[in-house]
């Protein structure tokens, strides 16, 4: 990947109706933020089939909605094989995620599948607010993700 191509990010949760449209939207904020959209590619999906086609978690529309992103126009989908290989980065929440990501990939020949919280000072897992109901926690974890991640792009990846 160099300067001169998209960074092509997948974000990936169970559903794509919660912390993977989270993070996607997160991303996008912070790219245009940081005028960098002609550089990125930023897309969600779910490892999982049950929500497939559903829009965005109505909570978690409501916690986009107060940091003022939008959040229309989602449509969850699962991940695919393919995806791997047409994404740079493919983006999970926690190991259960990353896991099923590695079985729907065939592996991750290219080490590109990844937690998001591992790029903060506090790797770890996303807590999934469709169990938690605490959409705050799951915000706070998706915006530092996205940022750090964003930043270590930058830093290797743009320079």
């Amino acid at each position: 990947m160099n300067s001169n191509e998209n960074i092509k990010i997948l974000f990936v949760c169970h559903g794509n109706i919660c912390r993977s449209p989270m993070a996607e939207r997160v991303m996008r904020h912070l790219v245009a933020q940081a005028g960098l959209e002609e550089c990125f590619v930023v897309d969600s999906a779910a490892t999982s089939t049950e929500e497939i086609g559903n829009p965005i978690y109505p909570p978690a529309r409501l916690k986009l909605a107060e940091h003022g992103i939008a959040s229309d126009g989602h449509a969850a989908r699962q991940m695919t094989w393919r995806d791997y290989d047409e994404h740079d980065l493919l983006i999970g929440m926690d190991d259960a995620n990353v896991r099923n990501m590695t079985r729907l990939a065939g592996g991750d020949s290219q080490h590109k599948i990844h937690r998001l919280l591992d790029f903060t000072p506090r790797p770890g897992a996303v807590a999934d607010p469709w169990y938690t109901d605490d959409f705050e926690t799951t915000w706070q974890d998706v915006a530092l993700g996205c940022q750090c991640l964003l930043d270590w792009i930058i830093k290797e990846k743009l320079q």
